[in-house]
């Protein structure tokens, strides 16, 4: 394949290209292809960007597994060198700081209201569960929220390993679970149940205490501790 040969932006109209279309809708309109394509930049001679960013979802399947890539991995593909994988490292090395950051500095975390508080603007709009992780300090202060996953809640997404990865790496005395229902409805399904209680027995093994697990409506809240649950 030659560089004619070779799709590139520039014969896309200019209102489609990724650039115009983060700039007049924002970024959740673009796909992860079109995201991946401003992250990475150009192309090179015979392959371009479009091709680049499509070659490296086809390789890792999924978002997710691009971010875990190591920067050998990514150079694996052509037209990824260690700069253009250092970018891509940086990128989503930003955003799991970012989503680390406590949004309230050393909030005290004293009842399931106080997490309510500090958590639920950033939830309760979620068209889709985002399960979020609130990391405490020995003084019950927030230390650090990181989201766990996002998407109805099951064991193959809310995995221990991964749930107290961050718990670990952050060395927090104790840790309460929260996540949204889009529905309105807070009362916990069978899956919450089954989730908050695996997720505690593994945190008494790791030495961690799980204190609270909320789920939170635009409306309202549960609270398993409230409710005798934990």
């Amino acid at each position: 394949m030659n560089e004619k040969s070779s799709f590139t932006i520039h014969d896309l109209p200019k209102p489609e290209r990724p650039r115009e279309r983060l700039r007049n809708f924002g970024p959740e309109a673009l796909s992860a292809q079109e995201l991946l394509t401003l992250v990475i930049g150009r192309g090179i001679p015979g392959k371009s960007v479009i091709n680049i960013a499509q070659e490296l979802l086809s390789r890792f399947g999924n978002i997710k597994a691009i971010s875990e890539a190591t920067i050998e991995e990514l150079s694996q593909i052509k037209g990824i060198g260690f700069a253009k994988a250092a970018q891509i490292k940086a990128c989503f090395e930003l955003g799991k700081r970012q989503d680390l950051e406590p949004e309230l500095k050393d909030f005290d975390i004293k009842n399931p209201q106080s997490v309510v508080k500090a958590i639920q603007s950033s939830i309760k709009d979620k068209a889709k569960e985002h399960f979020k992780l609130i990391l405490l300090n020995t003084r019950n202060k927030i230390i650090g929220i990181s989201t766990v996953s996002i998407g109805t809640l099951n064991s193959n997404l809310v995995h221990p390993r991964e749930v107290f990865k961050d718990a670990i790496s952050h060395s927090a005395a104790s840790v309460v679970f929260a996540h949204n229902h889009p529905s309105g409805d807070p009362e916990p399904s069978e899956d919450d149940l089954t989730i908050t209680k695996r997720l505690i027995e593994a945190g008494k093994i790791l030495g961690i205490e799980v204190t609270d697990h909320i789920i939170i409506t635009k409306n309202g809240f549960f609270s398993f501790k409230e409710k005798g649950l934990i």
